[in-house]
């Protein structure tokens, strides 16, 4: 059985998931997060889905351990390699919720017969996870993909809002394939911390599509239905990593505005 005294798990392969778990900790101040960024293993996006696969069961692992009711995949490459896989391993031990999902389900009511582009890590692009659910959803909208497999190896790096970082996004928003879009999905949760800049690229005209909100008030409307909000006060985070860095522990304490409990936990390849 589930406990609504449990923790909320989520995890990604880096500091991208770091975006849903702020949003997360904001809009539901009471409960305890356990986040897991996969930080040996990054870039998910260039891996097979058979090793995403591998890595998000032990890391399922591990988040089940800490008593997790749920566990968020905080990754658009975990989503589409491992979601199906990590939910019937799960089973009726925590609620699995992906971030794809609930970004096609506010594209597919808010941009019937338009054209709506997608920019992710090669291994989103490639499953094509977003074209099946969105063509599902709303067969109106044309959906046109692009693979920007440099913008996560340069968001981790800490290249953003810089020239550096402007060259590249500019380079890649170019391409054709996003011409004449009403909106831009961000499908990657690494994207929203350069979404400043791809909103100044398009001088603001389009919508600019990204996870953190839409997961996190569909986490909330779970919990709400299903009797899972916490009845605890809050609690301390906690943050682990495969791979203890400096840079992790920094980049964390930035987006929680405090110093983080930060743990090693190796997953074995």
């Amino acid at each position: 059985m589930i406990s609504k005294d449990g923790a909320i798990g989520v995890f990604d392969s880096g500091i991208g998931g770091l975006t849903i778990a702020k949003a997360i900790v904001d809009l539901l101040p009471n409960e305890q997060l356990f986040y897991f960024g996969d930080t040996a293993h990054l870039p998910y996006g260039d891996k097979s889905a058979s090793s995403i696969q591998a890595y998000s069961i032990k890391i399922c692992n591990g988040l089940l351990e800490q008593n997790c009711k749920v566990i968020v995949i905080a990754c658009n490459s975990a989503s589409a390699a491992a979601y199906d896989l990590v939910r019937e391993y799960v089973g009726s031990r925590a609620i699995v919720i992906n971030v794809i999902d609930p970004v096609v389900e506010v594209v597919a009511a808010q941009f019937s017969n338009q054209k709506v582009g997608l920019i992710g890590t090669k291994q989103t692009v490639s499953s094509g996870a977003y074209d099946s659910r969105l063509a599902k959803a709303n067969p109106s909208i044309e959906l046109s993909s692009l693979a920007t497999p440099l913008l996560v190896p340069m968001i981790e790096e800490g290249f953003f809002n810089n020239a550096i970082s402007h060259h590249i996004i500019d380079e890649y928003l170019k391409d054709t394939s996003l011409s004449d879009i009403e909106a831009l999905i961000l499908g990657c949760t690494h994207y929203p911390l350069i979404k400043r800049e791809i909103n100044k690229y398009f001088d603001s005209k389009i919508a600019v599509i990204d996870a953190p909100i839409t997961v996190s008030n569909l986490l909330k409307k779970v919990l709400e239905e299903k009797d899972l909000m916490s009845t605890v006060a809050k609690q301390k985070h906690t943050f682990f990593v495969s791979d203890l860095t400096d840079s992790f522990k920094a980049s964390t304490e930035i987006f929680f505005g405090e110093e983080v409990n930060l743990k090693h936990y190796p997953l074995w390849d």
